[in-house]
């Protein structure tokens, strides 16, 4: 899975073979897992949680998820990068 970003102990990757979704994001801890916290970006450049699979508290949430937003720009870029097709947003 390739990694993307680094936030203290937790890595953003994207989980390859989910191509066809909208541009999102993956968190966990350490490693990718199966039931990571997935993050939609969003077309006005900020970001939704679709849902806190690895349990993240909620006070480094809240940093990952402005961080995700800070990078949107070099997140879309890897995910075409990545995937090589046009980004779609979640919303």
């Amino acid at each position: 899975m390739p990694k993307v970003l680094e936030f203290g102990p937790y890595i953003l990757f994207f989980w390859i073979g989910e191509n066809g979704e909208p541009v999102h994001i993956h968190v966990a801890i350490k490693r990718p897992t199966e039931h990571a916290t997935k993050i939609w970006l969003t077309a006005s450049g900020g970001c939704i949680l679709a849902n806190n699979g690895s349990n993240i508290p909620k006070r480094d949430l809240s940093n990952i998820m402005e961080l995700v937003a800070l990078n949107h720009g070099y997140i879309c870029q890897k995910w075409q990068e990545t995937f090589q097709g046009d980004i779609s947003f979640y919303c």
